[in-house]
């Protein structure tokens, strides 16, 4: 394997799924008391989420609260209810050409602007044939990290 030309940061955001994300809200921010910080609604992705947050400034963590727009179509944001775990990433675009030569799996889609408007991409749950790293069940958000985070986990050392 040749060297690594990127970084993982911390946790961007865990993003979490339900029949109806007003249980969801009832329980992370009624009840744990997280901020919240705006919505985001994607027909193509069958997704409406609330977007709310631990923590504060380069060191903000997203906790994404789904339902699907239509519980009838694909994909199922709510299942499984861990829907995803977002990565924060120093370089986006090297790590999923490097990520690409070592053979992991990507989701249809490419690099794109995600619903917190950073750049993003995910690797597929599941390794194929064609390549054999996968997720191991787990669908991951890459997620191009701002200077802001990249400055701060940097001058603690990382």
């Amino acid at each position: 394997m040749s060297e690594r030309p990127f970084r993982v940061l911390g946790i961007q955001q865990v993003a979490i799924g339900g029949a109806d994300k007003r249980a969801l809200r009832r329980l992370w921010v009624d009840t744990l008391g997280l901020t919240p910080k705006g919505s985001f609604q994607s027909e193509r992705e069958n997704v409406d989420e609330d977007i709310v947050a631990a923590g504060a400034g380069a060191f903000e963590v997203e906790v994404d609260l789904m339902q699907p727009i239509d519980a009838a179509k694909k994909p199922r944001v709510d299942t499984p209810a861990l829907n995803h775990v977002g990565l924060w990433i120093d370089d986006l675009a090297a790590a999923v050409a490097w990520l690409t030569d070592q053979g992991v799996r990507f989701t249809p889609g490419g690099i794109r602007k995600g619903a917190a408007g950073h750049d993003v991409c995910f690797i597929h749950p599941k390794g194929n044939d064609a390549a054999p790293i996968g997720g191991e069940g787990v669908l991951i958000e890459l997620v191009q990290a701002p200077a802001d985070v990249i400055d701060a986990v940097t001058a603690l050392g990382g």
